[in-house]
């Protein structure tokens, strides 16, 4: 079945407004209700909603209004999972973020009750006709292996391998929930391939390290399209390969050269990909990650989302040019490289230059 390919798309996180930013603290201190809160955040999402459409989206999100992390606050509201504060906090190039993470706590299960089913609901009631509504949560492979969140699997599964298909599980009831709301288009966000570029740089000269990397690659494309296999065909299903955002800063460096074998295997529709500066890479390894199927789409972060310079309309199209000539332009998009708040402190740039950046990728997507 041909996916709808919108060519202009966003990968789903906003800067949070002053109102909404002020009731999550008078909730944090006991002042309002939840119920009050839930009334402002979606007053705020309405809004959103429609800044989004007039900047010419035909995707929209909810900007991510009703949590704190990008990722954290889905996968403390899964079953089996629990947030905890860890000892250190990320490391980014100029921030550090707060500490904490979640890990395993039992049998991981949906949540049938998870408040992100809530969140989206709404956000299809206020999305008008002929716009599509899109879930983002995070990729399964956050938990495989990474800051410790699955070091407690074995004391809950019988195997590494009972472990894996259970979060696939998971993961294929999560999304199919979403489905039965009315989703048609779900977003896994991923920074793993991005912390893996940079570990298969930092380790190429060790020969064991980088076959434990391999593992960890290979485990993760299990899962990922363990978790996607069975659901329904007019599910359009996306992910977003990030090498961090937080406070206009980053994580990780280094091209796809790497990972691009393992992102070709995944069963994905859209790839988002971050191409906003040099340390992104060349564009050589899209012909692996697209792998010359018709219903992908290689959606090109040429856009920054770290600050407000808006892009030069010529260079930009030069570049969506380049990579024409490794992907055909059908199944090219534009975007930014990020969303523009994966935590609710946001990057350094304001709500004006957020529509500013989006009416620019619009004016170039009409443009090419």
């Amino acid at each position: 079945m041909t996916k709808i390919q919108y060519h202009f798309d966003h990968v789903g996180s906003y800067l949070r407004p002053a109102e909404l930013k002020a009731a999550r603290e008078q909730f944090g201190a006991g002042e309002i209700s939840q119920e009050e809160l839930l009334k402002i955040q979606d007053t705020q999402v309405a809004d959103l909603v429609k800044h989004e459409v007039e900047s010419g989206l035909k995707v929209v999100s909810d900007g991510e209004f009703g949590r704190s992390w990008w990722h954290l606050d889905f996968l403390w509201n899964l079953t089996g999972f629990e947030a905890y504060q860890q000892e250190d906090s990320y490391k980014f190039h100029g921030a550090k973020t707060r500490t904490t993470n979640v890990r395993i706590a039992g049998k991981i299960a949906e949540n049938p009750n998870h408040p992100f089913y809530r969140d989206f609901s709404y956000l299809k009631s206020v999305t008008p006709e002929g716009v599509t509504p899109k879930v983002t949560i995070p990729s399964p492979s956050l938990v495989i292996k990474r800051d410790h969140r699955s070091d407690l699997a074995l004391d809950h599964y019988d195997s590494w391998q009972a472990y894996l298909d259970g979060l696939a599980q998971a993961y294929h009831d999560t999304i199919q929930h979403f489905y039965d709301l009315g989703a048609r288009y779900v977003q896994l966000d991923d920074t793993t391939w991005g912390y893996l570029i940079q570990q298969f740089e930092d380790y190429k000269d060790n020969p064991e390290k980088t076959a434990e990397l391999a593992s960890i690659a290979e485990d993760n494309v299990y899962t990922i399209n363990k978790a996607l296999a069975g659901l329904p065909e007019d599910l359009t299903l996306a992910t977003h390969v990030c090498r961090g955002n937080f406070k206009s800063t980053y994580l990780f460096e280094g091209g796809y050269d790497s990972v691009a074998k393992y992102l070709g295997q995944l069963n994905y529709n859209n790839f988002f990909l971050e191409y906003d500066d040099a340390r992104s890479g060349s564009f050589s390894p899209l012909t692996e990650i697209w792998n010359g199927r018709k219903n992908v789409e290689i959606v090109l972060g040429l856009i920054t989302s770290k600050d407000p310079a808006l892009e030069d309309v010529d260079q930009v199209v030069t570049r969506i040019q380049e990579a024409a000539k490794l992907v055909p332009l059908e199944n090219l998009a534009l975007s930014t490289q990020c969303g523009f708040a994966s935590t609710e402190e946001g990057n350094s740039l304001t709500e004006a230059d957020e529509w500013k950046k989006l009416k620019l990728i619009a004016s170039i997507t009409e443009k090419v």
